[in-house]
């Protein structure tokens, strides 16, 4: 059974900083592409950013600079260092895992970024 837990949310105030983890079980999880993705009220689901098996990144432009995305293969987990948040971050944070065929969510973690 695939399970991809996220944990580290919550409310933050404008300037901030957030640690998200997603802990994978049931995955070959080192040959999985990882990603956060994040869905704000009335909008559409988008790539945060995204960490290949070699390490390689990418990351939306409106988080560049401010979040850093990595991974341990040795805990099967995935990281999202959030810093400077903004309140246009405000969103239900998702974890993914792809390897075609395979396409892998969790069940989100709220961030809310509010003075």
């Amino acid at each position: 059974q695939v399970q991809l837990v996220e944990s580290g949310g919550g409310l933050v105030q404008p300037g901030g900083s957030l640690r998200l983890s997603c802990a994978a079980s049931g995955i070959g999880f080192s040959t999985y592409l990882m990603g956060w993705y994040r869905q704000a009220p009335g909008k559409q689901r988008e790539l945060v950013a995204r960490i290949q098996s070699s390490g390689l990144t990418i990351y939306a432009d409106s988080v560049k600079g401010r979040f850093t995305i990595s991974r341990d293969n040795a805990k099967n987990t995935v990281y999202l260092q959030m810093n400077s948040l903004k309140p246009e971050d405000t969103a239900i944070y998702y974890c993914n895992a792809f390897r075609f065929p395979d396409d892998y969510w969790g069940q989100g973690t709220q961030v809310t970024v509010s003075s």
